[in-house]
């Protein structure tokens, strides 16, 4: 059953209602530091759930994008030069927040050299140095498919590399218009080439007007360059701005999606209505890193 912004959503898309005096917490530990979170710049349903666990995803390189995905609620435009003193600060905020797996993100900086590489080796290497027993994961852009760019990254070794195709390919032009869906598994290919150790992620939004087969070709495209974590949630718009919900997809589906998935051979899925390419992060650390 479809579902148009002109419906009521279903009852299992129901808005989650964050603790506003845990907000206002993690807010002010974030405007102190100076940081951007993309729990906030992407207006991300789960904000309070994260923040109440005092978990954020950290979004660093500022937080305008010089890409014009049309899922985003990230900001688009031209960039400020990235902060010297951000990856000392996201270093702090994982030591005060005491986090034991932290996620590292970032705008896409198409206008960079580098493509803003250099600066998530320095954000690893500052939490490593002040947190020398969490978790560290790094969610990248696809760095214009560089492979001296996602070397780079590799070489810092972080726990876990993850870069999202998003959608599935025929919905390229559409939602991701200057992305290609073969760099962006190029990305996870190289950076397993690279050092197979490192666990790789990927993960997809439904309800864009996809269909099931294509749904089902992406975790087959995903496992044949050796991904081992797969995350699947459902699209939900940001505002009138973006792209329409084509399908609220129900529950049970992502519970297929999540069975076959794992009969293709991914490590972990994350499959569910609320599920973002971040959701739980720490779930697989307690499972498949807690004697790394």
């Amino acid at each position: 059953m479809k579902f148009t912004l002109n419906n009521k959503k279903p009852e299992w898309i129901k808005t989650r209602i964050p603790n506003q005096k845990i907000l206002e917490e993690m807010r002010s530990l974030l405007k102190d530091l100076k940081l951007h979170t993309i729990c906030e710049e992407a207006a991300c349903p789960n904000i309070g759930l994260c923040y109440a666990h005092h978990t954020a995803t950290f979004l660093i390189l500022g937080n305008v994008c010089t890409r014009n995905c049309r899922f985003c609620n990230v900001i688009k435009g031209k960039p400020q030069p990235p902060d010297p003193e951000e990856p000392k600060c996201v270093a702090e905020a994982v030591k005060r927040l005491r986090l034991e797996h932290v996620v590292i993100t970032s705008v896409t900086r198409d206008d960079l050299e580098d493509f803003g590489a250099n600066h998530f080796v320095k954000t690893i290497e500052e939490v490593r140095k002040l947190n020398p027993k969490t978790k560290i994961e790094v969610l990248i852009p696809d760095f214009q498919g560089s492979y001296d760019c996602i070397r780079m990254v590799v070489e810092a070794s972080p726990h876990i590399i993850g870069h999202n195709v998003e959608t599935v390919p025929r919905l390229y032009p559409t939602v991701r218009p200057k992305a290609s869906y073969k760099t962006s598994l190029k990305v996870l290919e190289t950076v397993k080439k690279l050092n197979p150790k490192i666990f790789t992620k990927s993960g997809i939004m439904v309800g864009l007007g996809e269909k099931e087969e294509e749904i089902i070709q992406v975790m087959k495209d995903l496992r044949s360059v050796d991904c081992d974590i797969f995350t699947i949630g459902q699209y939900l718009r940001p505002s009138k701005k973006h792209l329409e919900v084509k399908e609220y997809v129900k529950p049970e589906k992502f519970e297929e999606y999540k069975r076959k998935a794992y009969e293709l051979g991914f490590l972990y899925v994350a499959s569910g209505p609320f599920v973002r390419s971040s959701f739980m992060a720490s779930e697989f650390s307690k499972k498949f890193l807690v004697k790394t």
